[in-house]
This record gives C-alpha cells, structure tokens and sequence, in this order.
C-alpha cells in the first residue's frame, strides 16, 4: 500500500484554480495490490530489522531492578495481509488483525550490589491494529496525510526467562509479565501516528518541479485537493513543461477532461494535449526547433547535393547568378507546433519555414531565398511490450514562397520534391524508431502490466496493472520509504514505561 500511495503523492504540491492536465486514479484494485505488497514489505522488515537494547526498571515494593535486555533479534514473525479500503471524504482506512512477533535475546538485573542475567523469549500474540489516514492538503500546497483514528489491542503478550537465581528474580519477573501487554498496547497507536507524521514530512519535502533533460523542466503540483470516494483516490496534477532558461506560461490553457475510470484496472492515468503543447512551447520559446542543413549532412549516395547545380531544374536562375556553389539550409519553426489528440489519432500542425543561403568561395553566406513550410502529420500510437510504439503520415504538406533574393520562382516541383523527400528520409526513420518502440520509464521499481492506451479527443488515456520488482541484488523494500516497523519499536514501547 505504502508503495503505490507514494507513487501518487510523492510528486504532488498545489496549483489551485487551474485545469489540471494530468489525472491519476487509483482503483481499488490497486489499493489491495498494495496492501499485499505492504504486506511482504512488512514481513521482508520486521525479519532483518535491528532492535536497540531496553533498559528500565521496575518496583518490587522493596526497592527497584534495574534491567538492560539487549543482544535482541526477531526469530519469528506472522503479519497477515492488511484489510484496506477507501475512505470516503478522509483518506484510507486500514486493518492488520492477528500480527505476531517472536524475539529472543539477553537480560541482565541489578538491584544494590546484587546482579544476575541469562536469556530471554518474548511473543507477541494476535497484535489487531485499525487505523484510519486522511488524505488532503496543507496551508502550504503539499499533500497532507494525518492520522484521523487509531485503534490497537493485543491478545496475548509473553516473555519467558532463562536463567536467574537471585532471591528478586522471581518478583521482578512476575510484575515484569503483568506489565508488558500494556505496556506495548497503548504505545501501538502514537507509533502509528509517528509513522504517519514521517511519511507526511518525506512527502512534503518532495520536489514538484523536475528536469527532464537539458531543456525542459517538468511542473506536477496538485490542482485540486485528492478525491477520495467509496472505490478510488484521484488526484489532479498541473502538468506542464517549461524551458529551463524561463519560466513562462505558453500562450494557451488547459482543457478540462474526464477521465473515465477503469475499474478492471489498478491505476488510470490522463494526458491532455495540452501538457504535450507545453513542452512544444518550451522548446519553440526557447529557439531549440531549428536546424542547420548542409551537403555533409546528405548521403553519398544521394544523386542529389545541396548545391546551386542541383536546384537548377527547380530554380532555373540559381545556378547562373552562383554557378558551381555549395548551399546551406535554415530550417525551423516558424511558430509553436500543436498537437492534437481525436478519436484514435493524433495530429501535429507545424509552421514551418526554411532559409537557403548560398556559400562563397570566402565561406560567406548569401541569401537566396524563403520558403514557407507547412505541414500536417497524423499517426496513431500504442503500447506493446512495455514500449511506446507508432506510426506517423504526412497529411498535408504546403510549400510557399515568402521572399527571395533571385527572383520569383514556381514552388509546384520544389513541393514535390521536397514533399518526398520527407516522405523517404525523415517519416522512414523516424517510423523505423517508433515501430524499435521507447522503453516506457519506471518508477520506484513499478512497472506497467499490460497497458491499454487510448486517444481521446483532447487526452490519452492508460489504464494498466501494476508489478512492482525489486532490482538486482536488492530486496523489495528498497527504493520505497523507509519505515521503523512496529517489531523495531518494541524497545520504544517498553522504555517509554520505565
């Protein structure tokens, strides 16, 4: 449970009065898969966990022991898998009924001048713990998660000592086994709470703005306050990219979308296109959609080079007014690309233009002319073996020109031309890599179990199972929070009563 709570919480601050663009929702499904996943956490722990040396005393009516138990380990352990629900309007509720824990170790007493010790064996029998977490927000805008209700009993405590011959033995093992049930009962619920203040303080401290890569830093805070109904836990999240050299909004907003819930699954998971037209922006604003074109840059084996001698059948004039010259081509983005997602498609508008420049014998450049590029591509995209794969046409492709330093020229077989080209060059590679497919990126070790992906108009949609693996040589717990269990807590509840 821990695991996938986090996986939803841990990216999450506000933004309130904004669309979000991201949607997340938890199914119930889900939530149960995490409860068995707690559950072998739980178990994986409690078995490896160290537990500090107890000390204390206790009032024999004639004066006190003083007692160290120490050298202790946990021998054995049972943890059933936890009951867990939706709350709704709260958070989560939570039950472990019958948990039991063994431990052995040393104990050692003084009272005066008199010592003596020997060994130990403590059982804790049918531990039943039911609490309940609301899940909500802060003043500040992160994620807050407090305990709401906390109830805990234990069926049966023991501890058995080996060893002991002093006349204040038998005393001080008497009182010590009347105690011990309390004594760990009433410190269950505040180590509950303890450990819910620490998951709450790890989540407020998470980043809600990351980098991508070089240029694009990712926002994911909250714009809502998580929705927690009878069946499911959504949460509505920003979404929007930004260049790392400014942080500017793009000239559009967010759409609002409903993302429908697929109860066969664990989690389901929105992308508007606005979130992608963001990083389209940021890239755009940031004067990374533009690139430099020249003859090294064309196959060898292309009959055609980027010189004036090849453009003549294109453009008559060209090669009389620079014979025998070498060209350069300034391609880019006249204006931000917009995707668009419908009904199983996905289109992309993309404004484009290209600048030709002629190259002197002295490596100058002289302008020559503008084309007006405009092109229209649609595709489709799937998920397949944990990939996300696909293929792109070309819709439309426009060519105009806008200006030129030769003189006029028809564009008619320069668009043909150029037309195929990007149909044989650019879509070929381009398609040859989304048919290889992009490994999908993991989070904490949970990946995606077959995952149907959907595009919708103005969002995709995945909904998918969850497996979460731990790495190579390296056991499940880590890389998720990590907790102090309850069986490392046994020190902490009997100290605490001294």
């Amino acid at each position: 449970m821990l695991s996938l709570l986090i996986l939803l919480l841990n990216l999450t601050n506000h933004a309130f009065g904004q669309n979000p663009a991201i949607k997340a929702i938890l199914s119930n499904k889900g939530l149960q898969y995490g409860s068995h996943i707690g559950a072998d956490w739980m178990q994986e722990k409690i078995g490896s966990v160290i537990i500090p040396d107890v000390r204390g005393g206790v009032d024999i009516g004639i004066g006190t022991v003083h007692y160290v138990l120490d050298g202790i380990s946990v021998s054995g352990c049972d943890v059933p898998e936890p009951s867990v629900e939706f709350y709704e309007g709260v958070g989560l509720k939570a039950v472990i009924s019958g948990l039991s824990i063994s431990m052995s170790g040393n104990w050692h007493t003084r009272f005066g001048i008199i010592t003596d010790g020997g060994s130990f064996d403590l059982a804790v029998f049918n531990v039943d713990v039911t609490s309940v977490v609301q899940i909500g927000s802060d003043q500040s805008g992160h994620i807050s998660i407090s305990s709401e209700n906390c109830d805990a009993s234990v069926g049966e405590a023991s501890i058995n000592f080996h060893g002991g011959a002093s006349l204040i033995f038998q005393p001080f093992v008497s009182l010590f086994h009347h105690r011990i049930k309390a004594i760990i009962e009433e410190r269950i619920c505040p180590l509950v709470e303890e450990h819910v203040t620490d998951l709450e303080r790890h989540l407020s401290e998470m980043q809600v703005s990351f980098k991508v890569n070089s240029a694009l830093v990712l926002d994911v805070p909250l714009t809502n306050s998580p929705l927690v109904d009878s069946i499911s836990l959504g949460l509505d999240l920003k979404g929007e990219f930004y260049s790392v050299q400014s942080h500017t909004d793009p000239p559009f907003k967010a759409e609002p979308f409903n993302l429908p819930e697929d109860k066969g699954h664990m989690l389901s998971l929105g992308l508007s296109e606005f979130t992608v037209n963001s990083a389209s922006y940021a890239y755009f604003s940031a004067g990374l959609l533009q690139a430099q074109i020249n003859d090294s840059m064309i196959p060898k084996t292309s009959p055609f080079r980027l010189n004036t001698t090849s453009f003549g059948p294109l453009i008559p004039q060209l090669p009389k007014l620079f014979p025998n010259m070498l060209m350069e081509l300034q391609v880019y983005a006249r204006n931000v690309p917009i995707f668009s997602f419908q009904a199983d498609k996905v289109t992309m508008e993309f404004p484009g233009a290209v600048k030709a420049f002629a190259i002197q014998p002295n490596a100058s450049r002289t302008p020559l002319f503008k084309l007006n590029v405009d092109s229209i591509f649609s595709g489709m995209i799937r998920i397949s073996e944990e990939k996300l794969k696909g293929l792109v046409e070309l819709s439309n492709f426009t060519l105009t020109l806008a200006s030129s330093e030769v003189g006029t020229f028809q564009t008619a077989a320069l668009e043909k031309f150029m037309k195929l080209g990007m149909k044989i060059t650019v879509l070929a590679k381009l398609n040859a890599k989304l048919e290889e497919g992009i490994v999908l990126p993991t989070m904490h070790h949970i990946h995606l179990v077959n995952p149907a992906l959907k595009i919708q108009q103005g969002f995709v949609s995945i909904a998918s199972d969850l497996d979460v693996k731990s790495g190579e040589g390296e056991s499940l717990s880590e890389g998720i929070y990590h907790y102090r269990l309850y069986a490392g807590d046994i020190s902490t509840w009997m100290t605490a009563h001294n």
